[in-house]
C-alpha cells in the first residue's frame, strides 16, 4: 500500500501530539523532527483539525493537540482523511474467469489492510510499537519428499 505524503506527514503529526499527550505540539517543531516542509504540514495539520481529530490554539505557547486520547484513535482514522477509499478494477485482466478469480481475493486484501490500521491505534505506536503481535505468522511450505 501506498501512502500519500500528506497521509504520510499527518501520520508523523498526530504520532507527535499522542507521544506528547500533555502539552502542545507546534507545526515547526514535527517539520523539523520529521524533514516535513512547514508550510505543506501546516495545510496537512489544518486537515485533522477540520475532520476533528486535532484541535489548535494560537499565540506563544501554541500548537496542536489530539482531541481524544491516542488510544481512541486508530490510523485508519487518520488514513482516511487524507486517503480516498480504493476501488480496485481490473480493466486490464482479460476473461470473465479471471476476474471473478481476483475481484474475491483483492477485497479480501482490502479488507486485511483496513482491519490493521483500524486495530492499530495512535498509543500503540506512541509507545513504539511490536506490529508482530497483529500480524498473520507467515505460513511455509514444506515440499513433499518421496
Amino acid at each position: 500500500m501506498k501512502l500519500s505524503r500528506s497521509t504520510q506527514a499527518a501520520l508523523a503529526a498526530t504520532l507527535e501530539m499522542a507521544a506528547t499527550e500533555d502539552e502542545q505540539v507546534s507545526v515547526s517543531r514535527v517539520a523539523a523532527r520529521n524533514g516535513i516542509p512547514e508550510t505543506a504540514l501546516a495545510k496537512v495539520v489544518q486537515q485533522l483539525v477540520r475532520a476533528g481529530i486535532a484541535e489548535g490554539t494560537r499565540g506563544v505557547g501554541g500548537g496542536y493537540r489530539l482531541t481524544r486520547p491516542p488510544s481512541q484513535i486508530s490510523l485508519l482514522e487518520v488514513i482516511q482523511v487524507f486517503e480516498p477509499p480504493e476501488t480496485r478494477t481490473l480493466r486490464d485482466v482479460r476473461g470473465a474467469w479471471a476476474l471473478g478469480r481476483l475481484s474475491p481475493l483483492l477485497a479480501e486484501l482490502d479488507e486485511m489492510v483496513r482491519s490493521t490500521f483500524e486495530s492499530i491505534t495512535l498509543e500503540t505506536l506512541a509507545r513504539g510499537p511490536r506490529l508482530r503481535a497483529h500480524a498473520q505468522p507467515a505460513r511455509t511450505r514444506t515440499a513433499s519428499r518421496p
